[in-house]
């Protein structure tokens, strides 16, 4: 029999424009594996730069939604958001306590573009009735200092108000830190007594739009399926951190977070692995491949998507060689196994996502003129022009020559090479959307240098 799914619930307003709110909420749900279920207590008409009307919902039917889904699933976990004025959170508050999930309070004041989106007079319910209730409250700074009745300048202030605001019965507080000034983004957590802070380096994106809500639906997420309030926040921050890294870049305002990037990273990697491994075994039934391997060895490689690091790029660990029979790999495909031709491909994706498999080749002129012929837009560095303070930091010579290459023709090309240096062998890397495509290029490139000079359209 299959476990129970969590079921977890947001009470709070829709956005039209899917960024913050219940749809934020919703989706960050589903990347956690988490049942989501809504009690709605607002309408709101809003896109990227702006809130232009919002329409409160009955308080009564906000709380039937609650009662519903209660009664008939179960709720595992619950967060609030936006709920606009007192006579709703009163509403909130007095339905909630018929049950014993534990709740998330993200007491949502004000818009990412500064429209209030709660009611001056409902701030004194939101202390009274709805915080004593909260397992976690998730204020920003400006929402920290309404619930305080202070100025938070710095952290030690921010810690203050995290103690002040607990004495109003929530069991952890977090003030984030996305509006405290600093090369990080450093949130204050106040549970059980003791401080502790949790950082991530400061993002410079737009697309922070519904943050706050997916930072509470994930901890409600994980509460649902039984972390403990410290392990919650912890993943809550991870998904949130990742979420504006690669968040979504609509609209002309402030773009939305994206909380389903771990999932798609996580979701992808098998099949990743198998086009890498379909790759390998095209080169390898091919008899012409081995002219093209460089003396170093020839890898492919290709990295998930929203690819951080060498461990989200797969590749053939000990790369291909030449034999007497032909191009032979040395070892499995595995993920974290290139350093070399995986700092190519992490690169170039910050430029063109889709360009995230890459393979190199020995640099022959013959072949950039057919990879000319073919169409492919090619660019180049210098490896000699490379500055003394990058070649004394490990791993930088890679980026620093994608970032050359790219300069000179404007975008990411779909060919780098490099004439090489002292000690550095001359090479050609090409860039694809799958490993699979790029071995079928190069198996036919290596057949048409055996064909002594014939072309392939």
């Amino acid at each position: 029999m299959r476990d129970k799914v969590p079921v977890a619930i947001t009470i709070a307003g829709s956005d039209s424009g899917g960024c913050a709110g219940i749809q934020a909420d919703l989706k960050t749900f589903a990347a956690l594996g988490v049942h989501g279920t809504t009690a709605i207590t607002a309408v709101t008409a809003q896109n990227t730069r702006s809130v232009t009307s919002i329409k409160p919902l009955e308080p009564r039917f906000v709380q039937e939604q609650i009662r519903i889904v209660a009664e008939d699933m179960g709720i595992d976990a619950g967060k609030t958001g936006m709920l606009y004025n007192k006579e709703i959170i009163e509403a909130v508050a007095e339905e909630i306590s018929k049950y014993k999930f534990p709740l998330v309070v993200d007491p949502v004041m004000v818009a990412k573009s500064g429209s209030p989106l709660l009611e001056p007079e409902a701030i004194d319910a939101l202390k009274q009735r709805l915080l004593p209730k909260a397992t976690v409250v998730t204020p920003n700074k400006f929402e920290a200092e309404k619930l305080a009745n202070m100025k938070i300048r710095n952290l030690e202030h921010a810690k203050a108000a995290a103690k002040k605001i607990s004495e109003l019965g929530p069991k952890t507080v977090v003030v984030k830190g996305g509006h405290f000034e600093g090369g990080d983004a450093i949130d204050i957590l106040y549970c059980y007594g003791e401080f502790k802070t949790l950082k991530a380096a400061r993002l410079d994106r737009k697309t922070t739009h519904g943050t706050g809500c997916s930072f509470s639906a994930a901890i409600a997420a994980e509460l649902a399926k039984g972390s403990t309030i410290p392990m919650a926040i912890s993943k809550a921050k991870e998904i949130v951190t990742l979420g504006i890294k690669f968040g979504l870049e609509i609209g002309k305002g402030y773009g939305p977070v994206n909380p389903m990037v771990q999932l798609y990273r996580e979701a992808s990697r098998y099949a990743v692995l198998m086009d890498v491994e379909e790759a390998k075994s095209i080169i390898e039934a091919s008899h012409n491949v081995v002219t093209l391997v460089p003396e170093v060895g020839m890898n492919i490689a290709m990295a998930i998507p929203y690819a951080e690091n060498i461990n989200d790029v797969a590749a053939i660990e000990g790369r291909i060689v030449k034999t007497l029979t032909g191009a032979k790999a040395v070892g499995n495909v595995k993920f974290g196994c290139s350093s070399h031709l995986a700092k190519y491909v992490l690169e170039t994706v910050k430029y063109d996502g889709k360009k995230a498999a890459a393979i190199n080749l020995k640099f022959s002129e013959e072949t950039l003129k057919i990879l000319e012929e073919k169409g492919m837009l090619i660019s180049f560095y210098d490896r000699r022009e490379e500055p003394e303070e990058i070649k004394r930091v490990e791993g930088m010579t890679i980026p620093w020559g994608v970032k050359e290459a790219i300069k000179k023709v404007g975008k990411a090309p779909d060919v780098v090479y490099h004439r090489g240096d002292v000690g550095k062998e001359p090479m050609i890397v090409i860039f694809g959307e799958s490993a699979r495509d790029l071995a079928k290029l190069v198996t036919q490139i290596a057949e048409m240098e055996e064909n002594d000079g014939s072309r392939i359209h």
